[in-house]
């Protein structure tokens, strides 16, 4: 397939590069698609050529010739979020580590129409795989009726058994938060929890829970909220009330914030009367007042490991259909605890 010139015969073309270099086109391809059989003085005048002449390949046209686009698909939700934001960052920067483009849908929904319509759009534009950053039930449902069309992987929340992925331990994480509360000495742990709806809400929940039983505690009622501030803050008006409340999990920090931000406006003081711990690991934990006790996430591992996952089944296994074994294969990054001034002995 060769290469026209634009309009004007301003855009160079590959025989541009291979004239000035003194080489075949055959040759300057070869350096372009990082052939071994170049020798290493002729590379260096081809890529010089291609610096002088300010060089871009046709990539419409060896997309026609090669069948590979070189393009992944990202299908992102609540991307003002931090973890969502943070897991589509991860995912373009192993994306471009690996010399690939990533083209973008971001839905306001996570509805069965909006993800096949999302699907369909980045098939249309040939991407060769699509991963998934979706949070919701009703995402993961929509998703497990797609994967049988185009190669694909969730990031974040995973769905073993029907979907394969790469996803944080959210469970272990809770757990983590937890255990280092009970050890401080705090005879139980509240918890704010995220949407109902949310996966990485469900699992920490469970995380949290499990920890307590295992220990034998009570476990308190969890106050619902919907990883905003407003909603910690809430949530910490009615804890305020009750004297017995002396630690407190929180799903994600932006809620923690609130909450630290409740208790202290009730008298209620952090960590002296009321330990707050977090999850997330947000770039303003470390500064607030008093730095904040989380679960960090290593999103950058995240991204790396979904985009490792991809890229396998984009070069060995085409879409397959759910159930397939390799719709089994999950990547598990697990979460660290960040212990900061937040978390205390009961009554310090």
């Amino acid at each position: 397939m060769s290469e026209a010139r634009t309009a004007g015969g301003t855009q160079p073309v590959m025989v541009d590069v291979a004239a000035l270099a003194g080489v075949s086109h055959q040759t300057v391809s070869r350096v372009l698609n990082g052939s071994p059989h170049v020798r290493a003085q002729t590379r260096e005048r081809v890529l010089a050529a291609i610096r002088k002449l300010d060089y871009r390949p046709n990539t419409a046209a060896r997309a026609l010739v090669t069948r590979r686009s070189q393009t992944l698909g990202v299908i992102s939700f609540d991307t003002t979020l931090y973890g969502p934001s943070q897991m589509l960052y991860g995912i373009e920067q192993a994306a471009r580590a690996a010399g690939y483009y990533i083209s973008i849908a971001s839905l306001r929904d996570q509805d069965t129409f909006s993800v096949h319509e999302a699907v369909d759009r980045l098939r249309d534009q040939a991407v060769e795989g699509i991963a998934v950053i979706a949070s919701r039930v009703s995402a993961m449902a929509a998703l497990a009726r797609q994967i049988a069309t185009v190669p694909m992987v969730t990031v974040g929340p995973t769905d073993p058994g029907r979907l394969p992925g790469a996803g944080v331990d959210n469970e272990a994480g809770a757990r983590a938060a937890v255990r280092h509360l009970l050890d401080l000495g705090h005879e139980t742990v509240h918890h704010v929890a995220g949407p109902d709806d949310w996966l990485e809400a469900k699992a920490r929940q469970v995380g949290w829970r499990g920890a307590l039983q295992d220990h034998g505690r009570p476990v308190p009622d969890c106050l619902p909220g919907d990883w905003s501030a407003r909603s910690g803050y809430q949530a910490a008006l009615r804890l305020a009330d009750d004297p017995g409340v002396t630690a407190v999990f929180c799903a994600n920090d932006h809620m923690a914030l609130g909450v630290v931000r409740g208790l202290h406006q009730t008298g209620r003081r952090v960590p002296r009367d009321v330990s707050v711990v977090g999850f997330d690991d947000i770039p303003e934990a470390a500064f607030l007042t008093p730095p904040l006790t989380t679960v960090r996430q290593h999103f950058g591992e995240l991204g790396r490991c979904g985009l490792e996952l991809l890229l396998h089944r984009v070069q060995f296994s085409a879409p397959t259909a759910a159930g397939d074994d390799s719709s089994h294969q999950v990547a598990i990054v697990t979460p660290e605890l960040i212990v900061r001034a937040s978390s205390a002995k009961p009554g310090r």
